[in-house]
């Protein structure tokens, strides 16, 4: 079931990079990047086959990209990228952009952005280079092993300068942040809520 990770405060004034918040009787670490910091350098490939950076997938205000496992073959997965359109446009709105990246390739992403008429941003990443980047490589995946390069479900909500502005990240991969947080999330960093030091 899809849920709500954490509440908009906690959401955006978490700076430390290890936090444990219980919800509804789970606990979920905050372990990758943190707010309040610099986005790595990125560089991914469109569904379509170019290879784009940051700025190029990023609205006005920010973009929110969603850390996914496989569109090819996760349930939950598929459940979240179809869930995810329902609040693009709003999105679109306040000045941001909806991207989903995995691990798949181009032709998997097209197939399945055409199939489903969906209208966001889907980007490949098959050496999983921005999944290490970003630190959400799921340790428990045998080396080598089909799945080997997947990430930990997470959301990066990354303002228009680069700067991450938050973070939701779940560690069970049948748990997602609930899609109709994003964009409450989005309006408080455009609120321009402070990040804790």
């Amino acid at each position: 079931m899809i849920r709500t990770l954490l509440t908009a405060s906690a959401f955006i004034l978490s700076g430390a990079a290890a936090m444990a918040e219980e919800v509804e009787g789970a606990t979920t670490s905050m372990i990758c990047v943190e707010a309040g910091t610099m986005a790595p350098p990125f560089a991914a490939v469109t569904a379509s086959g170019d290879t784009v950076d940051l700025a190029a997938i990023t609205g006005e205000k920010g973009a929110v990209i969603v850390f996914s496992r496989s569109l090819d073959w996760c349930p939950y997965c598929k459940a979240q990228a179809l869930e995810l359109e329902t609040v693009t446009a709003e999105l679109a709105e306040a000045g941001w952009s909806m991207n989903l990246i995995t691990y798949d390739s181009p032709e998997i992403l097209t197939e399945f952005k055409s199939d489903h008429a969906l209208s966001y941003t889907f980007l490949s990443d098959t050496n999983s280079a921005m999944i290490d980047a970003f630190g959400l490589r799921n340790k428990d995946v045998p080396a080598g092993s089909r799945f080997d390069g997947i990430p930990n479900p997470a959301i990066i909500y990354i303002k228009a300068d680069g700067e991450v502005a938050g973070v939701q990240k779940e560690d069970r991969y049948q748990d997602r942040p609930a899609t109709g947080s994003i964009p409450e999330l989005v309006n408080v960093i455009n609120q321009g809520a402070p990040s804790a030091p």
